[in-house]
């Protein structure tokens, strides 16, 4: 997936295990981000693609295995390692059926949690989409080129980042702010009208019809959209 650093997402309310099981993994080597809900997940989706996800069943609100759910539906087919304190064979047989990867009971140990996640994304490695597509549209992910219509398009490393966040997500309506967050990160300051600018410019240099305003929603990539 790019680099020898994998990235992971954590998915766990718990105030005393989701931090520590994040600051263990990072010591591991790997990069973490932690959200304590299906809201902060699914927003963390948006913006960043991950090598795995650690995801406890027992969130408030919307549920671990609900969350599931939505994911696979949706052709999301991050890893996913379950966390359950459900010992039972068909509670784990139900949770492969739903989409998991793989799981562990608590209590786990967090080397064994670490090399259950390298092999989730040793496995997952073939299935990478390192070249996105969108009618004329071709990005490529591992060399960060864009091409439309057959030409090479010169992007700035936030135009990039923009239309990379579009295509994983090219069926779906993006608000402002999950563009701002997938641009500058959690807790960046942002820049006043930076993403209507770069959406500006990307049509310029692309197609005017390519990215779609929706009003009072946000943006969407059009898949019908014509060289101009």
């Amino acid at each position: 997936m790019g680099g020898s650093v994998l990235r992971i997402l954590i998915v766990e309310d718990d105030p005393v295990l989701g931090p520590s099981t994040a600051h263990g993994l990072e010591l591991e080597g790997f990069a973490v981000d932690l959200r304590p809900d299906g809201e902060g997940a699914n927003a963390a989706l948006v913006a960043q693609k991950y090598d795995a996800i650690v995801l406890d069943l027992g969130l408030p609100g919307v549920s671990g295995e609900e969350l599931l759910r939505q994911w696979r539906e949706r052709s999301d087919y991050t890893p996913v390692l379950v966390l359950t304190a459900r010992g039972f064979v068909l509670d784990r047989v139900r949770l492969l059926n739903l989409g998991a990867d793989d799981y562990l009971v608590k209590p786990f140990d967090l080397l064994e949690l670490s090399a259950r996640l390298r092999a989730l994304s040793r496995r997952n490695g073939a299935k990478d989409d390192v070249l996105l597509e969108c009618g004329a549209l071709l990005l490529s992910r591992n060399e960060h080129i864009a091409m439309w219509d057959g030409a090479r398009v010169e992007l700035t490393k936030r135009e990039y980042r923009i239309l990379d966040t579009l295509l994983r997500n090219r069926d779906r309506v993006l608000s402002r702010k999950q563009l701002e967050e997938a641009l500058y990160g959690w807790g960046e300051e942002v820049e006043s009208n930076a993403i209507e600018v770069h959406v500006h410019n990307l049509r310029r240099k692309l197609a005017r019809g390519l990215i779609e305003t929706v009003r009072g929603a946000g943006y969407r990539l059009n898949r019908n959209a014509q060289p101009d």
